[in-house]
């Protein structure tokens, strides 16, 4: 049988959440369909979200009272509505009349936001790729400096490892350095005099 499951989200514990969960009984979820957490949008671990998509079977109905409830971004929405539409279950949002997959055109105006997402992510990586390309051509280059063999940290690290026969791990506390800088520093070679 093809159910409704509602999900709920409030950003804070303060935050009242009747609103939402009278919406979605109007829109006919049951409350034991009904999934609710209570943290910021932007916290990537939902338990409630979790817990619903989990339960969601194909045929089923995922509604939510507005888009900004799911999704902690657009692109995070686009992957959540799209992995929806994968496992063959609709989605409805009530405030976003237009967002409704279970129709043509709610499935459409689906696609235009994927696209507009798709998009988005594109101008991002164009405006990331000019904007190294500008620093390139200036000079610049990204990346931690080099370091030299005369760098009194790489000497103290290569002294300390050949005169003393020090462990590793002692040489690594005493300079306040990980392994893998230890080891960095042990492989710059010894400029040619």
């Amino acid at each position: 049988m093809n159910k409704l499951i509602g999900y709920v989200r409030v950003s804070s514990q303060a935050q009242d959440l009747q609103l939402q969960l009278d919406a979605l009984k109007e829109a006919g979820c049951s409350d034991e369909h009904m999934f609710v957490d209570k943290v910021s949008g932007a916290r990537t671990e939902r338990p409630g979200l979790n817990a619903c998509l989990k339960m969601l079977q194909p045929g089923d109905t995922l509604i939510v009272w507005r888009l900004d409830r799911l999704g902690r971004s657009m692109p995070h929405l686009v992957g959540l509505i799209d992995e929806l539409l994968q496992r063959k279950i609709g989605f409805r949002s009530l405030c976003d009349g237009a967002i409704d997959t279970t129709t043509a055109s709610g499935e459409l105006m689906f696609n235009i936001f994927s696209s507009l997402a798709q998009f988005e992510r594109r101008l991002i990586q164009e405006r990331t790729r000019a904007g190294l390309a500008v620093a390139r051509a200036r000079g610049r280059t990204g990346g931690r400096k080099q370091i030299s063999s005369d760098d009194p940290r790489v000497k103290t690290a290569k002294r300390m490892h050949k005169d003393h026969g020090m462990s590793i791990n002692h040489i690594c506390q005493t300079l306040k350095i990980s392994r893998a800088t230890f080891y960095r520093y042990i492989a710059i070679p010894e400029l040619a005099v």
